[in-house]
């Protein structure tokens, strides 16, 4: 089949180099996930097909090209890639543009562009450590080599599982590795969405929910229980708050989705609401006979695509009936089929947590920083947690720009936190940190809750605002960003 591709096709995002980090070259980049990869490669687009696939690129002198795939030569400006294992279409993946590369390990680097190159080596530093503990407790790392993508501010995601090669979002550069769990989830899908897929995208969560649900076990074992605890506490407080929005309909793992785009099911329900299951799973029978069903789980399906229904006879046959008093505490039709969460959902406490609330009511109370607070050293689910609990009072908020300021913090969670809840009270005087943020940042998570916040006014004195920034902003995002604030905006 001889075909060309349009430079329009929405997989494909063309940056200039002034929408790059060092501003030297241009960038492309694509995005298949969920079916855009049909815009550009004339295929079955679905993720209950699975294919291998070689190809051969030519890119302008000086510009380098990677793939989620084997590179097995390069002649001049010419690069030829292979991926020898099956894989879903939305996995084929291509990025191109001024990269360098530093090794972690020996299968195990970073690709960015050279102005980053540094920091993001020391902020990934743990990645080889990550593959091992996955490989200890869930079966062979099967991909051979595991690298990182720092991608331009505009890529839509925090990160994208592309085999071989993670594709991952600029704002996990904070530092202090904070955001280092991005990097974790997207290493999980090396088991569970590369390895064993959706068939289907209603059965999205068995991508999502099961990497998740490694991805937190992932960041127990590397920095301890407590750091596990307050980001699982603030995943399943996030997954509350949506199912307080979401229809009905929408709150079921096994999401209906005839007549949709499979964006819809991209929701906090996939990845919250599965982890919380499989979590109810592990307690229930023990953290052994998890470990052992879950790697027996990816070695029976492994580079396949399965349904719902495959899993939870699967489940049925190696967990649940090897002790019929303990599935009896565990309901998984409500867990799968129903909305809202079971009554078995326990809610976290993290010791991280209290003290937060501790120096978030003396402080409040009286202005003083409390002897003993030390907020300096806070990571980013403590800042959230902090945000979340204010008082919806401007005052208040403005006193806690004064003395942390928020509104221009490096880390991207914490700033759009504190700017979407500025902009619900009204505090309009920070919508010029607002659009000095999302001409940034292309991050869905982080632009949307902007704008919806700015939608949210009964009066309808943030819509000028929002529509601001869809027309500033809006042609540099990549088309997923910006789709789904256009269906905000105009809807």
């Amino acid at each position: 089949i001889h075909y060309a591709t349009s430079p329009e096709a929405r997989a494909l995002q063309w940056l200039t180099k002034e929408q790059t980090a060092g501003g030297k070259q241009p960038f492309l980049y694509t995005q298949g996930q969920a079916i855009l990869t049909r815009s550009w490669v004339p295929l079955q687009d679905s993720p209950g097909v699975r294919m291998t696939y070689a190809a051969r690129v030519r890119a302008p002198q000086g510009l380098r090209v990677v793939m989620s795939a084997g590179e097995r030569g390069t002649d001049g400006a010419v690069f030829t890639f292979a991926m020898r294992d099956r894989i879903p279409p939305y996995l084929i993946a291509l990025a191109c543009g001024d990269l360098a590369f530093a090794p972690i390990s020996a299968r195990c680097g970073v690709f960015a562009d050279p102005s980053v190159l540094a920091g993001a080596k020391q902020e990934l530093g743990d990645m080889e450590t990550m593959v091992q503990k996955c490989e200890q407790y869930f079966g062979a790392y099967r991909w051979g080599r595991y690298d990182v993508l720092i991608m331009p501010p505009a890529f839509p995601f925090g990160g994208m599982e592309n085999p071989t090669l993670t594709f991952a979002t600029p704002t996990i550069l904070v530092g202090d590795k904070s955001q280092v769990a991005l990097i974790a989830h997207e290493l999980a899908h090396s088991w569970s969405g590369n390895l064993v897929t959706n068939a289907t995208w209603r059965d999205f969560w068995l991508n999502e929910g099961f990497t998740v649900f490694l991805e937190q076990r992932i960041m127990e074992l590397v920095f301890g229980k407590e750091r596990a605890a307050m980001e699982i506490a603030t995943g399943d407080a996030g997954l509350r708050k949506e199912i307080a929005e979401l229809p009905a309909k929408d709150q079921v793992l096994h999401i209906d989705l005839t007549g949709r785009n499979p964006d819809d099911a991209m929701t906090a329900i996939a990845y919250d609401k599965g982890a919380a299951f499989l979590r109810r799973l592990e307690a229930v029978f023990g953290r052994d006979a998890m470990d052992r069903f879950l790697s027996a789980y990816f070695s029976a399906h492994a580079f396949q695509s399965i349904t719902t229904e495959t899993f939870l006879k699967f489940l049925d046959q190696h967990l649940l009936q090897s002790d019929p008093a303990r599935k009896k505490k565990v309901d998984v039709h409500a867990w799968v089929f129903e909305p809202g969460l079971p009554k078995s959902m326990p809610e976290l406490h993290p010791r991280g947590f209290a003290e937060v609330e501790a120096f978030r009511t003396a402080w409040l109370a009286t202005g003083k920083m409390p002897a003993d607070a030390k907020p300096g050293t806070w990571i980013t689910h403590q800042w959230l947690h902090f945000l979340a609990g204010l008082q919806s009072d401007p005052d208040v908020l403005r006193r806690v720009d004064q003395r942390f300021g928020l509104a221009s913090s490096p880390n991207g969670e914490i700033r759009s936190a504190f700017l979407t809840r500025a902009l619900e009270l009204h505090l309009f005087d920070f919508v010029s940190h607002t659009m000095d943020f999302v001409s940034q940042v292309g991050r869905r998570k982080l632009v949307l809750p902007l704008v919806k916040a700015l939608m949210s006014h009964k009066d309808k004195s943030g819509e000028p605002h929002a529509r601001e920034i869809l027309v500033r902003f809006g042609p540099r995002f990549h088309f997923i960003t910006r789709r789904s604030i256009e269906q905000l905006v105009d809807r």
